[in-house]
């Protein structure tokens, strides 16, 4: 696998706090991960914790990375849109995931934003650019919608679209060969994780947040990690009729 990758590189240890995000019914799935180990948190011997919980507002956690509270946040959902298809990102992710790439749903168009009705979308989009979005796509627009108002150009250094099947590809060299929704895919996946980090184990096992989400929000912590020692590789990026870049972090 290949890809852009930011010069220089910091050690491990001097990795900081950081965030995976993740869609999940409605909310969000935010894993955390970081040095100080707060009391009933999730501790490894590596001194990082790693916690989990759903969120309906995303502003707390990038108030905290304005703040410097956060090294990096990543989030698995499009923060720069444009008004045509396709995201050169989206094509680049899809190349490079092979078998997985029907996980990179295609993004709505920027003039989605100010829609809220399907039908209307339908013609809005096909005025545009000649054909209208899934329904999957277009139920994801009030979560593209909250993040859009949110997310700064500024921002996008250290707060990045990401994309848990490529940070999944990343930890183990290639595409993975089965799907997250099937028993083995969810198992290999875990596995990974705790390769990469083994004190993860009590987070991923607790049982009390959707698997999946739980898995993808987590392994966007470790994007998040890459972006904070310069090792992430981007790829697009485009610039935005908004001043924001379309890319995919991973």
């Amino acid at each position: 696998m290949n890809g852009a990758t930011s010069p220089g590189r910091r050690p491990a240890s001097a990795l900081g706090p950081v965030a995976g995000v993740d869609g999940c019914r409605g909310s969000w799935l935010v894993v955390r991960r970081g040095p100080a180990p707060p009391t009933g948190e999730c501790g490894g011997g590596d001194g990082r914790t790693a916690t989990a919980e759903l969120v309906d507002d995303l502003e707390p956690l990038v108030q905290a990375l304005r703040r410097g509270e956060l090294a990096a946040l990543a989030v698995n959902m499009p923060i720069g849109l444009l008004d045509h298809h396709p995201r050169a990102c989206e094509v680049e992710a899809r190349r490079l995931l092979g078998p997985r790439r029907s996980s990179v749903f295609p993004s709505p168009i920027r003039a989605l934003l100010d829609v809220a009705d399907y039908d209307e979308a339908r013609v809005v989009s096909r005025s545009a650019v000649g054909k209208a979005p899934s329904r999957q796509t277009f139920n994801l627009v009030p979560a593209i919608r909250h993040l859009h108002r949110l997310v700064r150009a500024e921002d996008q250094d250290r707060l990045v679209e990401a994309h848990p099947e490529l940070a999944f590809a990343r930890l183990a060299g290639e595409p993975l060969p089965h799907p997250k929704r099937t028993v083995e895919g969810r198992a290999l996946r875990r596995d990974l994780l705790l390769q990469h980090e083994p004190n993860l184990q009590s987070l991923l096992d607790a049982g009390d947040l959707p698997l999946i989400d739980l898995l993808d929000a987590t392994v966007l912590t470790v994007t998040a990690d890459r972006v904070t020692t310069a090792d992430e590789r981007r790829i697009g990026p485009q610039p935005t009729p908004d001043g924001r870049r379309s890319e995919i972090v991973w």
